[in-house]
Parts: structure tokens; sequence; C-alpha cells
């Protein structure tokens, strides 16, 4: 998935596809333990993709908070 592609998506969507690839990259690691994964690098691209949705996350939060900050500071 593209940063492109997540930064379009709201709050409760990227919450949903978070479930998701978590779940995902539960199932590539149970085939990896079973010896059935094809494709290795497919564990690097799932954890790559949560961080990826992570950091829009925590943008977003942090957006907010600065949103929410008195202006002017406090003193």
């Amino acid at each position: 998935m593209k940063i492109s592609e997540i930064r379009e998506l709201n709050d409760e969507e990227l919450r949903t596809e978070l479930e998701r690839l978590h779940r995902h990259l539960f199932d590539i690691r149970a085939q990896a333990v079973t010896e059935k994964l094809e494709d290795p690098t497919l564990i690097t691209k799932a954890k790559r993709d949560i961080a990826r949705l992570l950091t829009i996350i925590r943008e977003r939060e942090l957006a907010g908070a600065q949103n929410q900050a008195v202006p002017g500071g406090a003193k």
C-alpha cells in the first residue's frame, strides 16, 4: 500500500486496515513456521505497511493535539 493511498483513508478505515494487516501478518508467520510460506519477503512487506499506517495515525493525533493547543503557548 502506498502512502498516498493511506492518507486518503479516514480514521475508521485506517483502524480497520491496521486490524486486517495484523491478522495477515499473523497468518504469514504461521505459514513461515509450518514452512508453507513461498515468499519470505511478505513478512517484511506486511510489517512496513503496518508501520506506515501507524505513522499516519500518529501524525493525525499530533495534528489534532496541535489544533487544540492554546494559541500563544502556556506561560
